[in-house]
C-alpha cells in the first residue's frame, strides 16, 4: 500500500515536470503581412528594387546613428560568433543614449514559405533582443518585427545576396 501510493505520487510529479516543460513561453509576436505573391521571378520587379532601396537607406540611417545590422546561418536564428562585436557596440550606444527605444527587425532570404520566414524573422529578432538585455538593455526600450522575406537588401537569387538578407536591423523607434 505504501509503495503504491509513492509509485503514484512519483507519476503525479514526473507528469507534471513534463507538462510544464513542454509548455510554451509567452512570445512577444508583431508581424508585418506579407503580400500572397506568386514565387519570385528571375529578375527582380520594380517594386522590389524600390523595397531594396528603401532598406538600404533604413540601413545607412541606422549605421550613421551608431547601430549595426546583424547576420545569421540559414535557418538558423542563433547569434553568430561575429556578430557578437556588433551586438556589444550596438549595446554601447544604447547605453550611452540611454532615451532611445529599439525596434529590432528580423528578415530572412527569400527561400522558404511566407509563414515559415515571418515566424523565423521573428525568431531572429527575439534572439537579438535577448541578447542585448543580457548586455544590460531594458526590454522595455526594444520592440520586435517580422518582415520575413519582403525586405530584401539584396534581389539576385545566389548564396552571396541571401546571407545579406539574412539579418536582424536596428532601428531606432520615434
Amino acid at each position: 500500500m505504501k509503495r503504491r501510493s509513492v509509485l503514484t505520487i512519483a507519476v503525479v510529479v514526473l507528469a507534471a515536470l513534463f507538462a510544464l516543460w513542454g509548455c510554451p513561453k509567452k512570445a512577444e509576436m508583431s508581424a508585418v503581412p506579407e503580400a500572397q505573391a506568386p514565387e519570385r521571378a528571375k529578375e527582380a520587379t520594380p517594386e522590389e528594387k524600390e523595397e531594396a532601396d528603401k532598406a538600404k537607406e533604413r540601413a545607412a540611417a541606422a549605421a550613421a546613428k551608431g547601430l549595426q545590422p546583424i547576420y545569421f546561418d540559414f535557418d538558423q536564428s542563433l547569434i553568430r560568433t561575429e556578430a557578437r562585436i556588433a551586438m556589444e557596440e550596438n549595446a554601447e550606444w544604447l547605453k550611452t543614449n540611454s532615451k532611445a527605444k529599439l525596434r529590432i527587425e528580423g528578415n530572412c532570404d527569400e527561400r522558404g514559405t511566407i509563414e515559415y520566414n515571418q515566424a523565423l524573422g521573428q525568431r531572429r529578432a527575439a534572439a537579438a533582443k535577448k541578447y542585448l538585455t543580457d548586455l544590460g538593455i531594458s526590454a522595455g526600450r526594444i520592440s520586435l518585427l517580422s518582415y520575413g522575406k519582403e525586405k530584401p537588401i539584396c534581389t539576385d537569387h545566389d548564396e552571396g545576396c541571401w546571407q545579406k538578407n539574412r539579418r536582424g536591423d536596428f532601428v531606432t523607434a520615434d
